[in-house]
């Protein structure tokens, strides 16, 4: 087989509408997966100072952090561009609204701050931003 039949292939297998779906749901999911990690490895990256101390200690290693950090966002934002059909708008509300999702329950659970009507009516809120971008088509 030679590169340009493979590409045909390819090319076919996209066509059908199902394995099309399938594919681009993927990239939602990895979008989705990637911002995810990022955003809870920012939190500890920004947040984790206040709690662990040997952040005070290790700046050069939080500042390397950055890069990695930064990686997953790229990486999410191509997911998010590839699903959406080559829109970044919707990229930039669904990482927003995973990083006030994460940020609530970090907050939560490694600094105990309770979850009170104010931090739920945001989560709604960010909940509601994303399943607008995610389901309206």
């Amino acid at each position: 087989m030679t590169p340009k039949s493979d590409l045909k292939i390819f090319q076919n297998f996209l066509k059908n509408p199902t394995i099309m779906c399938i594919f681009l749901r993927m990239n939602l999911l990895l979008g989705m997966l990637y911002g995810l990690v990022a955003q809870i490895l920012t939190f500890l990256q920004l947040q984790g100072n206040v709690k662990y101390h040997w952040f005070e200690k290790y700046p050069i290693i939080m500042l390397s952090s950055a890069i990695p950090i930064s990686y997953l966002f790229i990486k999410s934002v191509e997911y998010f561009v590839l699903y959406f059909g080559g829109q970044i708008w919707p990229s930039r509300l669904i990482g927003f609204s995973i990083g006030i999702i994460v940020f609530a329950f970090m907050s939560y659970f490694i600094f105990g701050e309770p979850i009170n009507l104010k931090t739920v009516i945001c989560l709604l809120l960010g909940l509601c931003i994303l399943l607008i971008q995610v389901l309206w088509k």
